[in-house]
Formats: structure tokens, sequence, C-alpha cells
């Protein structure tokens, strides 16, 4: 891709390639756009080559991949356009071909390519003379709108009030307060206006419903979908429907945030504080930050939404640089689901299931109404193991377990994807009572069927929804109550609205609260409140069980109180006190290589150089192994770098990596840098 045309190069004649062929099927992206990739290669220290890579559909570098209808816009005159015609005496052929679009009129651009001097069109369009411009088309919002609460039409004619231009505003919402409803209404307004919208959700599952709910509210609108599970043509196409502004909406995950909007008048990010919006391989970008950042770019206002926002974004509204607003109650149920704390401390379980949530879990089946079991564990258990000699069913190739899924009889890595058969005796003494130890969704599925025989037991998570149809499939089942009990993982906490379902029982959460990332708390509580917020989202009362040997523990009081404030203005104080963010910047970066020896003396080397150019406020910390040290074959190390200053961090990082990619290391060793890491 060609972003600019200097006038020399100090780069070798024989290194420089010829460009043989131009992509003239899709039109020149804007300044903005490059601006946008610009930012995004500066901030995150990765080379522009690869984010341009990253937020361009690899279809488009092929002609056929645009070559139908829907990439054959309307082509108009713009105002420069016009203004060439009138001040330009010399002749060109894109100026003939600017006096010739001027009298046919808008025209299609394969009928403009065939004009006398359509050869000049791209010319014409780079300097932007020319632009694609939509058919007639209103988007008016359908009839059967629900009516607001009083908390929504709040929230929107605040938006709605504040002049044009950039505003961040943080929308907390708690779990079923409709903050759908306030994006659909301020899309509204932005359709009305002839502004496109940009709408983020944090995973591909929740795209579906998202995208269908959108097209019924907007019939007459083009909604267009972008993430990574979309074949690569439809990838392309949607691409070039925002590039072309032919899309009014433009929803989809991370990656979408690149899209080129030329009319973008508003940027949604639903549940703002979800890590996938972290990307964690390659350029490792935040899709959230990078829509504030659009978004201040091009003058227009950006809402985050949330039941439970990042400490980050909940910092900026206490501090006033996001604007707030709440909605502190449910559309449709009177009341947030109650909340109680089981004390399992001296209580015998049953496969990890108390007394009391089976006794409500009977309850809900023989009311009709429906159940989830929320683990955040797939497979059957999380080990096999030996009790004689104490073998236990490790990865070759990663220092983890292989987890035991025992309907298909497998031992699979859930990092690398190592997949072996569940061994009939222990390998290394021959014993033939090896045992699975712990709990994972398939074996509380299967106790649940056990205890439940008349009852339908649905599992969600990867393994039983490999695919969206399998996904579609049992939403559906759900949604049409026919399933009983669901047992989940995340995969059910976010986005998922089931009239029936009124309990949620939760098990094994308190692993997460001596976790050694200071940011295990802040997820788990998200991770709780949300999934916690499926139970009574319609007409029936909704209760959330707890089980736990920690029920005094502040986080669970917080909980109980539905009281995310509390929590975060707890963990805010807790990390001013140890100097985590948001009070601080921090940069990781982290190598890895067959031997850990060899990525230890990387990350000593430059923390080496580090140290002798490093100014004052740069703090360079030794270099440790990854938790998980060891990954498809490759040990992992990393180095934090921090800073009280975003900009004295971001200025010795520029210098440290441009010195770092000049180093020669061995071919084996890679490494990378990682701007405001999640995992520390």
């Amino acid at each position: 891709m060609i972003v600019a045309l200097p006038a020399d190069s100090d780069v070798a004649p024989a290194r420089l390639k010829a460009v043989c062929h131009i992509q003239r099927e899709v039109a020149p992206l804007p300044a903005d756009w490059l601006e946008l990739v610009g930012f995004v290669a500066r901030y995150y220290h990765a080379p522009p080559g690869e984010v341009i890579a990253l937020a361009l559909p690899p279809g488009l570098r092929r002609a056929d991949a645009v070559s139908d209808r829907e990439s054959d816009p309307l082509l108009d005159l713009t105002p420069e356009g016009h203004a060439a015609l009138a001040e330009t005496r010399r002749a060109s052929r894109a100026l003939s071909l600017l006096a010739q679009l001027r009298d046919a009129g808008v025209i299609r651009r394969s009928v403009a390519r065939e004009l006398p001097d359509g050869g000049a069109l791209a010319d014409a369009l780079r300097r932007g003379w020319i632009e694609p411009v939509r058919a007639a088309s209103p988007a008016t919002p359908a009839a059967n709108q629900p009516e607001l609460t009083e908390g929504q039409r709040a929230a929107v004619d605040t938006i709605s009030a504040e002049p044009a231009g950039f505003v961040s505003w943080l929308l907390q919402g708690v779990t079923g307060s409709g903050k759908t409803e306030v994006y659909l209404r301020l899309a509204a307004r932005a359709l009305a206006a002839g502004q496109q919208v940009l709408m983020l959700v944090p995973e591909i599952a929740l795209t579906p419903q998202l995208e269908s709910r959108v097209a019924n509210r907007f019939p007459a609108a083009c909604v267009v979908s972008l993430h990574s599970g979309l074949a690569e043509g439809a990838r392309s196409r949607g691409f070039v429907q925002a590039l072309e502004g032919r899309a009014d909406i433009v929803l989809g995950t991370r990656l979408s945030v690149f899209a080129p909007l030329p009319r973008l008048g508003l940027i949604l990010v639903d549940e703002e504080h979800d890590a996938s919006y972290k990307q964690q391989e390659g350029v490792r970008y935040s899709a959230r930050d990078v829509a504030v950042w659009r978004a201040r770019q091009r003058g227009v206002p950006v809402v985050l939404g949330s039941a439970t926002p990042s400490l980050e974004s909940w910092h900026h509204a206490r501090a006033e640089r996001y604007r707030s607003l709440r909605l502190d109650a449910r559309a449709v149920a009177s009341t947030l689901p109650k909340v109680r704390r089981i004390d399992t401390r001296r209580m015998k379980l049953d496969e990890g299931l108390s007394p009391q949530l089976k006794t409500a879990i009977g309850e809900r089946v023989a009311r009709g109404e429906q159940s989830l079991v929320f683990l955040n564990r797939r497979g059957y258990a999380p080990v096999l193991s030996c009790p004689s000699c104490g073998w236990v069913s490790r990865c070759p190739h990663c220092s983890a377990n292989l987890v035991v899924h025992l309907a298909d009889r497998r031992l699979r890595c859930h990092h690398c994807g190592c997949d072996t058969e569940v061994p009939r005796s222990c390998p290394v003494c021959g014993n033939q009572d090896i045992q699975p130890f712990g709990r994972g969704t398939q074996r509380i599925e299967a106790r649940l069927a056990e205890l439940f025989p008349d009852a339908r037991v649905l599992r969600v998570d990867r393994d039983s929804a490999r695919t969206r149809n399998q996904w579609e499939e049992m939403l559906a089942q759900i949604a049409n109550g026919e399933a009983d009990i669901l047992v989940g993982t995340q995969m059910m906490a976010k986005g998922h609205d089931f009239p029936k379902l009124t309990l949620v029982g939760v098990i094994g959460a308190d692993a997460s609260l001596h976790a050694a990332d200071f940011r295990a708390p802040e997820r788990l509580f998200q991770q709780l409140m949300q999934v916690g917020g499926r139970a009574g989202r319609a007409h029936l009362p909704g209760e959330v069980l707890i089980q736990t040997e920690y029920p005094e523990h502040p986080l669970y009081r917080c909980l109980v109180k539905h009281d995310f404030d509390a929590f975060a203005a707890s963990a805010l104080d807790e990390r001013r006190a140890a100097g985590f963010p948001p009070f601080t910047y921090q940069a990781m970066l982290r190598a890895d290589a067959p031997m850990l020896q060899d990525a230890m003396d990387f990350l000593a080397h430059a923390r080496r150089l580090a140290q002798d150019m490093a100014p004052a406020g740069i703090r360079v910390f030794d270099a440790v192994p990854m938790r998980l040290t060891r990954l498809a074959r490759r040990e992992r190390a990393q180095l934090l770098v921090e800073a009280d200053e975003r900009p004295l961090l971001q200025g010795f990082l520029g210098r440290w990596i441009e010195i770092l990619r000049a180093q020669r290391t061995g071919r084996e060793l890679r490494w990378q840098l990682d701007v405001d890491p999640l995992e520390v």
C-alpha cells in the first residue's frame, strides 16, 4: 500500500519495489484513515506495515473480491471538484473527466470508467474531486419502538443536547437497564443527520443478535458487520461499503474500529470493560482506546457503555475527563436479582454443587423456569492424576495441564491445542486407578443430568458451540424454553436476555480472589455482576447464589449490594497506594525462544540498554519468566517498564525500541512490545 510519495529515498534502488498493479476497484483510502493507522503504529510502537495489514481485509488485494455490484457506487463531484473546474485553465484528463461527470450528473463508477477520459477516474478520486454518494434511502426507525424509561430518556436527551463535537461519555447502567436501546436512539439521530454510526461489541458471538436488532429497528438502513469470523469476500465487501459511504451502520468486534467511514458521526462501544477489546497477538492495540482517539480525531461523540466499567474509564469519569451518565434501574424488571452467598467452608459438595443450589434448581425446574450454573472452566476435569505415583497429565508443549474431555476420552491443552487419548493406566507406574481431579462444565453437566433426569440440561461453552450456527441454535433453544438447566462459561456472561432465566449459581469463583494479577479482582467482580445480571431480566424475580469459602470478602459484600461504585473506589485506592494503573503507565517487553535462557538473556540486554538511556522517572524492572512460561514449545519471559507520565514513557519507548530493532538476535528468538498491558 502506498501511503506517501517522498521526493527522494536513502534506500538502495535495488531494494525498492516497482508498482506492478493498482487496485482500481477500491476508492483510495482517505487521509483520516491513514492518520488513524499512523497513530496506532506510533502509540503501540508497531511497524506501520503491520498495522495496515491488520486493518485491511486480505481480500482487498484481489480485484475479484470486491468486483460485484455492491462495489459500484454512485459518483458525484465534490465542492473541490467544482472549484477545480472553475479555477483551473490548464487542460488535463482528470479535469476533462470532471466536465463529463458534471454534464452527466450522478452516475455509477462503472459508467464513469467507460467515459472518454474514464482512465483518469482514480486520479480524480485521489485528489478529492469526486466522491461516492449514497442513493436516497431514508434511515427511518421502525414504528414499534419501546417506551423509554426516565433514565434512558435523560441519557438520550443529555447526549443529543450536547453541541456537535468530541465528547467521551461513560454510560454506566445496571444489567438489564436498556443501554442498547439508548444506543439505538442515538444512532437514529445520527442517521437522520446523514451520518454513519460505528458500534463495537467485544465478541463475535454477540454480533448476530445485535445485527438482527439493528436491522429490525432500521429496515431502510445499510447495516454491515465486520469481524474476523466473516468469509474473506464478505469482510472485503463490508469494508468497501463503509469506505464508499454506503454503510449507514457498521457493527463488529475490535477490528471494525479501522473501518473507513467518511460520514462518521457517532461511535458506540458496548461492554467497554471487556478484555476482548485488547488484541493479544501481533499489534497489541486496544480497540476501545483507539475508538476514543478516533472520536477525538473526527470531532464526534463516543459512548462507552457498561454495567461494570473498567477502572480506567471509571477513574476518567470521576476526574471529569469523561462525561458520566447512569441508568440505575432495569428497563423491564422491577428489581435487580437478589444475591446470596453460600458458605461452603464446612459443607460437603456434590460434584461442586451445594445442597442450597440443588434445591434452588429443583424449584425452578418445577415452576418451568430456567437456571444457569456458571463455571468458567470447560472440559470434564482440569487434570488427570495418579494417586499411586503422583503423575499428572501435563502438556508436552506447555507448562500447563491437559484437560480431561471425558465424552470423547481425550486429553486436550486449552493453550496450544495438543490432543491425545485418555490413557487406560498411569503411563509411569501402570496403575489403572487414575482419576480426573477437579471439575469442568462437562462434569457439572453430567451430574445435573443425573440429579434432574426429567430436565433438559444444555451445556454452553466453546466445545459445544464451535460454530456460529451451533451458537445460534443454542440461543434459540434457550429463548424458546427448550432447555431447563444451562451450564455455561463466560460465553453466557454478557449480552443475552432470556426472560425465563431466574436463577444463576456460581461455582469456583474464589480462585480469582488471590490471583497474582492485580486486575484479577476487577475481572472477577465484572464477571460475576455480568453473569448474575442474566437472572430476572423480565417480569419474574431473579436470584444469584455464589458458592464461596470467603463469604465476608469485601468483593462479595459489594456484589450482594450491587454496589460497583464502592468496589471501584476501594480497588482504585489500593492501586493508588501500590502504584498500579491508572496511576502509572506501563509497557511490557516480552520475549520467547526454544530455551528460556535465550529469552532471559535478550531481556537482560534490553534492560541494560534501557538503564543506560532512560531519563529520570522511567522505572525498569528485572526480567522474569511469564506465569505460563512454556507455550507451544517456546519459553517465555517478560520485562516491565513504567512511568508516572504517559508522554515520558512514550518518548522513551520510541528511542528504546528503535535501538532494539537494530540489534541482531538469533533466528529463534522473537520479541514484542505490549503498551498498556492487561496482563502483568
